[in-house]
């Protein structure tokens, strides 16, 4: 076909949107499942009741810990990859949770930023950063308390007393 040539142009068009049509826009019929497909399977909770949406996550590489932190519920901790989740921060005066990071050269240091970062029309907002050394047991304020929304904390690999934040 020649560029600029419209002489069977339509035809073109025609032939295309069939083979898509064939292609993409014939259904086919949904999967039937047996009635006793899913007969053993029962719902259970996996994840902490009252989290809230999760904006934060980390873990501590080569163990089951993990953390996250939900944008009105606090941090949660797991030492046996999320059976089971323990509230850690329930005694401080900010829920919700904008970052979260453990030190690489030290999981014992875990770095929370407060304010839900989230675009949203009922955000929370934070008052900066807290720093616990007693995975989770207590939470000092470290400072920037004007931040209000921290959404990224990225801890230092060998140095633990260094953490970057935005």
């Amino acid at each position: 076909m020649v560029v600029g040539n419209r002489k069977g142009h339509g035809l073109w068009h025609g032939i295309l949107f069939l083979f898509i049509f064939l292609a993409f826009g014939a259904k086919a019929p949904a999967q039937q499942l047996q009635k006793d497909t899913l007969h053993g399977m029962k719902y259970r909770l996996v994840g902490p009741f009252r989290g809230g949406r999760v904006e934060a996550v980390a873990g501590v590489p080569g163990t089951n810990t993990f953390y996250f932190g939900g944008v009105a519920g606090g941090v949660w901790k797991t030492t046996n990859a999320g059976l089971t989740w323990a509230p850690m921060s329930d005694k401080e005066p900010i829920a919700s949770i904008g970052a979260l990071a453990v030190a690489p050269s030290d999981p014992n240091i875990i770095y929370v930023g407060t304010g839900e970062p989230c675009l949203r029309q009922n955000i929370t907002y934070g008052h900066g950063m807290h720093k616990s050394t007693e995975p989770g047991t207590t939470w000092p304020h470290i400072g920037l308390a004007d931040t209000r929304p921290i959404a990224t904390a990225l801890v230092a690999p060998r140095d633990p007393t260094r953490v970057h934040v935005a």
